[in-house]
């Protein structure tokens, strides 16, 4: 699956007789023809680290209820799921993801945030969000130059097996913002920085053949990548509805995380914001606007949508939910937007990698 990445911002603010719009855009990489930020300036690893030089943040301290998660994450990476579900109990849901494993979801809500993906009986990847990542050694709001103290950011991480060879390559914004190691023979760990606070958002912990299928990073290779699944039209439903939820949720850990006021789900919103990323899909365009003209005040009113002010994140073929996440959170305008405590309600509409993210404050 070879795509470019996209993300567009647009909010419009409703007033008393009058409405504010701006917008921005941004295009991250292609996995092939890398399109440059060029206001990024290019530095070798010591500037990098010289650059995140940074104090820690001190994230206040919350009192919620804390998943019940005795091992180290590493350590769940293999085992039969069954165990899972015997330490943690039933998962919140269980979503299909596009890639042959299913997200195994747990949160509280507010501080934790915890999917598990598992194919063929056994956890083959972990993406780990919220205050507590359950690593020894990493812990969110930890800054970039700490943790690169105790793990090594290269721009090429390479895996070797018999005759094959799969070598990844990173940009200098890849290294800013979602650095790859390697920590096994076919276990990586995958970090997200919030490039705004120079510090740890998340983390995804993946074996190679889970990292391969989502070809996240430019790629140089010998031997045969992983065969991508066919999804029926039912298939891709379960996805899609799996991902909005999953971009609802890591959307208000992430504003407690900033000390946000938590969004409730609307589902007439959600509603608009699916049917834009639909039509985006079907007719091959990334805009906020539609190809009829129509944004997202006119298609708020086609629903009859009351509100006070309404904002609109876009973003186009990432390869699921959380990286999208980490993508609008590292673009400043779509930040803006993510993290407004203005917004009261929130509708999230997903079509086959489309995002819609459609927020609002109700009168």
């Amino acid at each position: 699956m070879r795509f470019m990445k996209r993300l567009l911002l647009f909010i419009i603010v409703i007033g008393t007789g009058y409405y504010i719009v701006t917008q921005t855009t941004m295009i991250p990489p292609t996995l092939i023809d890398r399109v440059k930020d060029k206001t990024l300036e290019l530095m070798d690893m010591n500037e990098l680290k010289k650059h995140f030089q940074e104090e820690e943040n001190d994230l206040p301290e919350k009192e919620v209820e804390k998943l019940a998660i005795q091992e180290d994450l590493f350590s769940w990476i293999g085992k039969d799921p069954a165990a899972l579900e015997k330490e943690l109990g039933e998962a919140v849901r269980k979503d299909l993801s596009p890639y042959g494993y299913t997200w195994w979801v747990y949160t509280n809500h507010t501080s934790e945030y915890i999917q598990f993906g598992i194919a063929n009986n056994e956890i083959q990847t972990i993406y780990v969000a919220g205050d507590d990542l359950y690593l020894e050694t990493l812990e969110v709001g930890q800054s970039y130059a700490s943790v690169a103290e105790h793990y090594s950011f290269a721009h090429e991480v390479r895996y070797e097996k018999g005759a094959s060879f799969y070598t990844f390559h990173l940009t200098e914004e890849d290294l800013m913002r979602r650095p790859l190691v390697k920590l096994a023979d076919d276990l990586f760990l995958q970090f997200y920085f919030d490039t705004y606070t120079n510090t740890l958002s998340s983390v995804r912990i993946a074996t190679v053949d889970t990292l391969l299928s989502q070809l996240s990073y430019e790629i140089e290779y010998r031997g045969e990548l992983p065969t991508e699944p066919e999804l029926s039209t039912q298939e891709w439903e379960k996805v899609d509805r799996g991902m909005e939820q999953q971009v609802f949720d890591i959307t208000n850990i992430m504003r407690y995380r900033f000390d946000k006021p938590s969004l409730k789900w609307a589902e007439d919103i959600q509603q608009v914001a699916f049917m834009h990323s639909k039509d985006m899909a079907d007719q091959d365009y990334f805009s906020h606007e539609s190809l009829d003209g129509r944004g997202l005040k006119e298609r708020l009113a086609e629903k009859d949508v009351e509100y006070q002010a309404a904002g609109e994140n876009i973003a186009s073929q990432y390869p699921d939910a959380p990286d999208a996440m980490e993508g609008w959170l590292n673009s400043e305008g779509h930040r803006n937007v993510l993290l407004d405590e203005q917004f009261t309600h929130l509708g999230v509409g997903v079509y086959r990698l489309y995002f819609t993210q459609n927020f609002s404050r109700f009168p």
